[in-house]
């Protein structure tokens, strides 16, 4: 049986894994996520040295992936069942890239200029299966690295947010449950921010912080049904 290894300490993301039959492992990455972008910007950005927000998630995405892949718990060091899930999700309003708030004033400011807008969460998947190696796996997929097991692969979700326009004193009452300086864009859709949002365009799962459709289509890509991982 195959089991899930979620790279990430988001509640949103385990809890949505645990509400489609999941129970994932979970284990934290530590990496730096400035240099991880400073690194690719000067590998792959454009003249301008800049990312597109739907590249610069992934980019992320994988670097957590592959470093939780990396350095296993001492509990999974012998593992021969686990596929590691890495994900990182921003918000992209007027082309700039919005992770999380520094303090309670950024996220205020990110509040006001956000309200009665629209803007895009953009979150980045990645895969890297440690599974054992097997022989009889088909070939490669386009835009996937390596063959059945062994396979490291991901892709972005991307999802329009429109804002309801709210009043200072909403965006203070919010901002004073702090609950905005913990997230990506400085709001939830599954928490206290859900009446903020208006409507979306996209998955709504992918707003959460991990798309189920998405994760779906990459595990087809490695031959693993999502449903084999029910209650894993």
């Amino acid at each position: 049986m195959t089991r899930l290894l979620l790279a990430s300490a988001s509640p949103a993301r385990r809890a949505t894994l645990r509400a489609a039959g999941i129970e994932p492992l979970v284990a934290t990455s530590s990496v730096d996520e400035d240099a991880a972008l400073a690194a690719a910007r000067e590998r792959f950005a454009g003249p301008q040295g800049v990312l597109d927000p739907a590249d610069a998630v992934l980019v992320l995405a994988q670097a957590k992936a592959h470093d939780v892949a990396a350095h296993l718990p001492d509990e999974l060091a012998e593992a021969d069942d686990l596929v590691v899930l890495g994900c990182d999700s921003m918000l992209e309003l007027d082309g700039e890239i919005l992770g999380k708030p520094r303090d309670e004033a950024d996220a205020t400011d990110r509040w006001r200029a956000m309200r009665g807008r629209a803007g895009t969460l953009h979150t980045g998947h990645w895969l890297v299966d440690l599974r054992e190696p097997d022989e009889s796996a088909p070939a490669p997929r386009p835009g996937m690295l390596g063959a059945g097991r062994g396979a490291v692969l991901g892709d972005t979700s991307s999802t329009v947010v429109h804002f309801a326009d709210l009043s200072d004193d909403e965006i203070a009452a919010y901002v004073a449950t702090r609950e905005p300086l913990a997230v990506a864009g400085a709001f939830t859709i599954d928490g206290l921010g859900g009446p903020f949002v208006e409507r979306i365009e996209g998955d709504h799962h992918g707003v959460v912080g991990l798309s189920l459709p998405l994760l779906r289509t990459l595990l087809a890509q490695i031959d693993l049904p999502l449903h084999t991982l029910w209650n894993a």
